[in-house]
């Protein structure tokens, strides 16, 4: 696994979570996924794309800068911070966050098997 294809995995998810496409966020996210967002509770794949289908998460404006790659083995480690404007649940989100993503290689493709965010503003 190279840097070059963890970049472009982010790229697409993000372009995927800013599009609510859930078919990409299907494909890219694991089966398994736990993800801890900042107020601590922990959601799964289903959870997640639940709040797209739904229309509950709406994101307008997403720019992801600061972003640290580490690959060990078949896994990396993403850190980077996201700037969002949006909806949540008909609630204001204007939020800078600092994200930790897994991806792990599944044959050719990578898939989030983790994450967690932690609010910077």
């Amino acid at each position: 696994m190279d840097t070059g294809l963890v970049v472009n995995a982010e790229i697409e998810l993000l372009t995927a979570i800013r599009n609510a496409d859930i078919q990409v966020l299907e494909s890219v996210l694991h089966d398994d996924l736990l993800f801890n967002l900042p107020d601590g509770n922990t959601i799964t794949k289903a959870l997640d794309l639940e709040s797209y289908r739904s229309g509950k998460m709406k994101i307008d404006f997403l720019e992801a800068s600061d972003q640290i790659v580490n690959i060990i083995g078949d896994t990396a480690v993403v850190a980077v911070t996201i700037s969002l404007k949006g909806n949540f649940d008909n609630n204001p989100l204007n939020a800078i966050l600092r994200y930790i993503r897994v991806w792990k290689q599944f044959g050719e493709q990578l898939k989030v098997i983790a994450g967690s965010c932690v609010p910077l503003n």
